[in-house]
């Protein structure tokens, strides 16, 4: 099972296969099969280049709800990676006394984030372990939630 500290599971995953994607980027495949761009030159990543759509999913929780949000996402961690054109996922707890986690995911283009959403996947994933095998679905955990969308418009890479 991934950490906390790596809710992608990126840290556990071997580099296997190196392609160019455009001038300056590359395609890094792992074992699992996923694939995710880097960018080696010009600066910035290789999905700015390209029609990468960033989804964050601003979930508000009770103050004392917060570890329990956290627990269930890492009970299905993994579940999207396989997801045609998901390109990474990571959940923001807040530092400060703020109850607003922030569950961002990036996606080759809004086609691939649509597709997912309609997805059985995508219901699946969504579903307790409870309710997977049958049971009641555990309270919600969330108060409310908000789903904000952004595009890369800059930045940098350091070291690169």
């Amino acid at each position: 099972m991934v950490g906390l500290d790596d809710p992608g599971g990126w840290r556990d995953r071997t580099v296997v296969e190196q392609r160019p994607r455009n001038e300056g980027a590359v395609v890094e495949t792992t074992r699992g099969g996923t694939q995710r761009g880097r960018d080696h030159g010009r600066g910035g990543c290789a999905m700015m280049g390209g029609m990468t759509v960033v989804k964050i999913n601003a979930i508000t929780v009770q103050p004392d709800s917060g570890d329990e949000l956290a627990k269930r996402f890492a009970a299905r961690a993994g579940a999207v990676d396989d997801a045609d054109g998901f390109e990474g996922f990571e959940l923001l707890k807040p530092t400060d006394d703020r109850t607003q986690w922030l569950v961002v995911t990036r996606w080759r283009d809004e086609a691939a984030f649509e597709a997912w959403t309609s997805s059985p996947g995508f219901a699946h994933g969504h579903r307790s372990a409870q309710e997977r095998a049958g049971g009641d679905a555990p309270k919600p955990v969330g108060m409310h939630s908000e789903v904000w969308s952004y595009v890369p418009a800059g930045g940098s890479t350091p070291g690169q």
